[in-house]
């Protein structure tokens, strides 16, 4: 018996309805999950201990290697802008150029980036092995809330905690911009901040911090997300965390756009 195929182009529109159907469905989750973290916030803030806990470990225990590479980009950054702007600008333009590219974009971006492949994995291992061991189903049973016992506390600690790495990772790349101004492009300090204050503006940051808060929520909310939708043993969380970074990297490589274009 002869099996009768649908046209091509008719395949196409279902294959299509089906991943716009399977999209709807994964936002409308992540909405619930977001609502349902944000009404247990009053609940975590009268035990901050869990919140304090996980901003410790999604930032202070970040803070070495957000510093590590923000300190190379400002120095790669300074590099190129002396390499191309050499003969043709004045060296005071090498301050303006790194400043403002590092606050805009390359502080936020590259922070959040460093940050998602470090903690979106361990927040989507960590859950996802409590889940395919179903030890999420064990706080339950013991009536414990898992939402605000394990998501709420980090997702809020991302989000809180992000800005401040910014900041941090900002100011570093700066002052690697500088040291390879001043030492290998014979430039010197007045010229170089001069340079930087001479585009320097309040709104930059202002959109520097935007970035930061928004990346630090798809950071936490990718892995918490992820996590919880664990199914199949280690291979399973394997997957999970794999997904887990892969969502949080695509997302704030989206959202830095749209930032940029509604905020520019």
């Amino acid at each position: 018996m002869k099996i009768r195929q649908e046209p091509f182009p008719i395949r196409v529109i279902e294959r299509f309805g089906e991943i716009l159907m399977a999209l709807s469905i994964t936002v409308g989750e992540i909405v619930i999950l977001f609502f349902d973290m944000l009404g247990r916030l009053p609940k975590l803030l009268r035990h901050p201990k869990l919140l304090l806990t996980q901003m410790e470990i999604i930032g202070l225990r970040s803070l070495p290697l957000v510093l590590f590479a923000s300190m190379f980009t400002g120095a790669v950054s300074a590099m190129q802008a002396g390499y191309q702007m050499e003969g043709y600008a004045p060296p005071s333009l090498v301050g303006a150029v790194v400043g403002k590219a590092v606050i805009l974009e390359l502080g936020p971006v590259l922070t959040a980036l460093v940050v998602a492949g470090r903690v979106s994995t361990s927040i989507a291992a960590e859950l996802g092995t409590m889940k395919v061991t179903e030890q999420i189903d064990a706080l339950e049973t013991m009536a414990i809330d898992p939402i605000w016992y394990l998501a709420a506390p980090r997702f809020f600690a991302g989000f809180l905690m992000m800005p401040i790495l910014v900041i941090c990772g900002s100011l570093v790349a700066i002052l690697g911009g500088y040291l390879v101004s001043d030492i290998m492009l014979d430039g010197s300090s007045p010229t170089f901040f001069n340079g930087v204050m001479m585009r320097f503006s309040a709104y930059d940051v202002l959109i520097n911090q935007v970035k930061a808060l928004i990346f630090g929520g798809i950071v936490a909310l990718s892995g918490v997300y992820v996590g919880y939708r664990t199914t199949g043993g280690a291979e399973g969380v394997g997957k999970s965390t794999i997904n887990a970074v892969v969502t949080a990297l695509v997302l704030i490589l989206v959202f830095d756009y749209v930032i940029a274009a509604v905020m520019l």
